[in-house]
């Protein structure tokens, strides 16, 4: 097996709990669900607000791709985690904009009972380093 290297960066929020924002092994990176809090205060942003959620989700993914090596267009597969599959529109067009111009992933979409600090939408991926 390849060696397992931490992936970190201050540019998302901090793990609040036991585990990585990230794993590199190989050419492969685990990318640990989002939820949509702020790197700087640790609070969800957004309110009950799906779209500010998302975005938000994206951009604290985008940080963590970045510490890694990686860009969306690295992207091999994604889970997105909704309380509420009606919120799935919503959701969709934002994450779409974040692979505009590359072949979009892999996907799964789940509706759960609930997420980490009540957030509305978690998305976790996985990517391959060049």
């Amino acid at each position: 097996m390849d060696e397992r290297r931490v992936i970190a960066t201050d540019r998302a929020p901090a793990a609040i709990g036991p585990y990585s924002q990230a794993i590199r092994c190989g050419a492969l990176v685990f990318l640990s669900g989002q939820v949509a809090l702020d790197p700087a205060t640790g609070l969800i942003v957004g309110g009950d607000d799906v779209a500010a959620q998302t975005e938000q989700v994206m951009r604290n993914l985008a940080a963590v791709l970045e510490a890694a090596g990686a860009t969306f267009g690295d992207v091999l597969k994604s889970t997105v985690f909704l309380t509420d599959l009606g919120d799935f529109q919503t959701m969709n067009g934002i994450y779409g904009r974040f692979f505009e111009g590359v072949d979009p992933p892999a996907r799964a979409c789940v509706e759960v009972s609930r997420l980490p600090r009540d957030a509305k939408v978690e998305i976790e991926l996985v990517a391959a380093v060049r």
